[in-house]
């Protein structure tokens, strides 16, 4: 084995350690039993995130949760309730914003979206917060789905990121590994113009990291459109609908 695979090894055993450690169990109060999806955000908190995109990020959020159009697409479900939780993840470094939370109205979810502004990224320390993992945001956000103690229609990981999978697993291993237990990946994808980062960061999202029935991935035109394509994603997600004939939007 070698010392590459066997550190990727050792970070995934790490975060399956915190995720035990942070995770609360059946019985904690934000838990439901049925919802028409459950929901993870995994938000990347790598050293490439500076300020301007980790409020993007966390603000994004926030304003699609407290939006009148989720709260539409929430009431119009079979059960009309979402389960959703809100993490921050590199390789073996995780940090639970949001635990495991049932919305089933406007109230729950803007008191959802301000847990995510007080706590979420800022920005700041960026230097210590290592390489992009989207293979490890994707294996912890299945063990989150593994765990939640309920039924739900849709079983979506959502991966927000600014760049290619860089530290850890293969990330089309994790993507399979996900996949092959009916759970949908989506991602958006917070483009940068950095040397060494792909020209087309939603087409490498499309082609290694998003899978699942309906899978899509999202592309802000600019930082300003950014919340409304988190809003729109998480309509689209609730709704269980596809955005277009090639599971990308731009």
């Amino acid at each position: 084995m070698s010392h590459a695979t066997l550190r990727s090894l050792r970070s995934l055993v790490s975060g399956v350690c915190l995720l035990a450690a942070i995770v609360p169990f059946p019985g904690a109060k934000a838990w439901a039993n049925d919802v028409d999806a459950a929901i993870v955000f995994a938000v990347d908190k790598s050293a490439s995130i500076n300020i301007e995109h980790a409020t993007l990020q966390r603000q994004g959020h926030v304003d699609a949760l407290r939006s009148k159009e989720v709260a539409y697409a929430i009431a119009g479900g079979l059960v009309g309730c979402i389960a959703i939780t809100y993490i921050r993840s590199s390789v073996g470094r995780l940090q639970t914003v949001l635990p495991w939370t049932t919305i089933c109205d406007r109230g729950q979810a803007a008191a959802a979206a301000s847990t995510i502004d007080r706590a979420g990224d800022t920005g700041q320390g960026r230097s210590s917060r290592g390489r992009t993992s989207l293979s490890f945001a994707i294996d912890v956000s299945g063990q989150l789905l593994d765990r939640f103690p309920g039924t739900a229609r849709e079983n979506i990981i959502d991966v927000s990121s600014n760049g290619t999978n860089n530290d850890g697993l293969p990330v089309t291993e994790s993507r399979r590994r996900a996949v092959a237990k009916g759970y949908i990946i989506n991602a958006i994808a917070v483009e940068r113009t950095e040397p060494g980062i792909t020209t087309d960061l939603p087409g490498y999202f499309r082609e290694n990291v998003i899978g699942g029935a309906g899978s899509f991935v999202i592309a802000p035109a600019s930082p300003a459109d950014y919340s409304v394509a988190i809003r729109r994603k998480l309509v689209l997600e609730i709704s269980s609908a596809a955005p277009s004939n090639d599971r990308t939007t731009r």
